[in-house]
């Protein structure tokens, strides 16, 4: 991954700020994840990557990783913000609870992206991956 400053000011960062560069770093980990599994069909990536992408599969491992104790104080807090954040924006395909617990867990990507806390970031994110393909039933197809 290229390397980055952390910015200092990021626990200022509206919620939403947060979950648009989280959005982007969690959909760049799931495609390599993809590709390192031996996916290569364009057709074959879109549809796997929606197990980990989707509003309903973001605010399932958000769910998961709360309820093991996952989480740091600091980062329930980051969700937290990013949950209740008002995006202005009415969810297509959800519910609005799900949309927000999905914006909280791209939030927290976002928070730990910009604040360089890299290797906690990816051990949420290999987590993530292990609830998602426990949900698929352990399949990889």
């Amino acid at each position: 991954m290229l390397q980055f400053e952390p910015l200092e000011n990021a626990k200022q960062i509206n919620s939403l700020a947060l979950a648009y560069m989280g959005d982007a770093v969690f959909e760049v980990y799931v495609r390599h994840h993809l590709l390192h599994t031996g996916k290569v069909k364009p057709n074959q990536l879109h549809r796997e990557a929606t197990h980990y992408v989707s509003a309903k599969s973001q605010a399932s491992i958000l769910k998961a990783l709360k309820d093991e104790g996952f989480l740091t104080e600091e980062e329930v807090a980051v969700v937290r913000r990013g949950r209740n954040a008002k995006s202005g924006t009415v969810p297509k395909n959800t519910d609005v609870q799900t949309y927000r617990y999905s914006t909280a867990f791209e939030a927290l990507m976002g928070y730990l992206f910009l604040t360089n806390q890299n290797s906690r970031m990816v051990e949420i994110i290999q987590e993530s991956f292990t609830l998602v393909d426990q949900q698929k039933g352990g399949k990889n197809s």
